[in-house]
């Protein structure tokens, strides 16, 4: 759990999530037992108040990119303001691995 307590670290500092969460879903997909290559991060900050979608993403890339040019194969990012994490509540489902040794 090393990379996920990084990536949750990295968001806590330079975001100030009013809501945060990393989840491994590595066992989702291909890669051997107990790995840490496939994230999904749910994060709720005033820090995305008026930036758009894009830009939201660009500025996690941008605090993960040591993870991201290394181990982290997959990063699913959804990215709310307060107000709108407020309303949703709920991130999306991540679709089911159909590559590697899973492919039907």
């Amino acid at each position: 759990m090393q990379i996920q307590s990084t990536i949750e670290t990295k968001l806590k500092d330079a975001l100030n999530p009013s809501h945060l969460q990393v989840v491994n879903e590595s066992h989702m997909h291909s890669v051997p037992e107990n790995s840490e290559t496939h994230f999904k991060v749910v994060i709720a900050s005033d820090a995305f108040d008026g930036v758009r979608k894009v830009a939201r993403h660009q500025k996690i890339y941008q605090l993960l990119n040591e993870e991201l040019a290394g181990e982290v194969h997959a990063l699913a990012l959804h990215t709310y303001t307060p107000a709108e994490w407020q309303e949703q509540q709920q991130a999306p489902d991540s679709p089911n691995c159909m590559g590697g040794s899973k492919a039907g």
